[in-house]
């Protein structure tokens, strides 16, 4: 086990006991809001391209939430939905997905395999050498991403000519730098930016 990993570990345990009453609050709130699962599940591309289920909180319609990108005032969005997604507290189950070997604190985000096709092959074999992340430079930088594509008359395409490039690259910077210095940091400024 490396260090990455005993550092993930040694964090994430912790982390879920203490906030273990919180998912409960959030859970109830979550199922008096709407009919539908407390959890949203969804197929990511991992480390080495393996596929895996992504988990966050619930924060759309179930019969809604098919479309891949979210943008703007989006209709499907739960009224706790909003919130969640705007304190990002519906991230907190990848926690989950972190003990379970299957994502890191910090590394490249993953993406679903549909955008996952526009990553030139060296780039992908890149970037996916790594464990991927909950956080990263680029989640920092387009924390407010729907928003952002909510001005946007052609959201999709506007991620996959404009933002996912700028992504890659700073998915790049993050494997060229990779250290538990740097994780430390990037941890650090995500919650500086959370709470700004």
């Amino acid at each position: 086990m490396n260090s990455k990993r005993i550092f993930d570990v040694c964090c994430v345990i912790p982390g879920l006991i203490l906030l273990s009453p919180l998912f409960l609050i959030i859970a109830i709130w979550i199922k008096l809001g709407s009919r539908g699962s407390v959890f949203f599940l969804q197929e990511r591309v991992g480390q080495f391209g393996k596929s895996f289920k992504i988990i966050k909180f619930r924060t759309m319609h179930p019969a809604l939430s098919e479309l891949k990108l979210t943008v703007g005032q989006d209709v499907r969005i739960t009224r706790c939905g909003k919130f969640l997604r705007r304190s990002k507290l519906d991230e907190l189950p990848q926690l989950i997905n972190v003990l379970k070997g299957e994502m890191s604190l910090v590394g490249p985000r993953p993406e679903v395999a549909e955008y996952v096709a526009h990553y030139p092959d060296i780039i992908k074999d890149y970037v996916l050498s790594v464990p991927v992340g909950i956080t990263d430079y680029a989640s920092i930088e387009f924390h407010n991403e729907n928003e952002i594509l909510g001005n946007s008359q052609q959201p999709e395409f506007d991620y996959i000519e404009k933002i996912l490039p700028i992504k890659l690259a700073y998915h790049q910077q993050y494997v060229k730098q990779q250290s538990l210095l740097l994780d430390i940091t990037l941890i650090f400024k995500t919650f500086k930016k959370l709470l700004l």
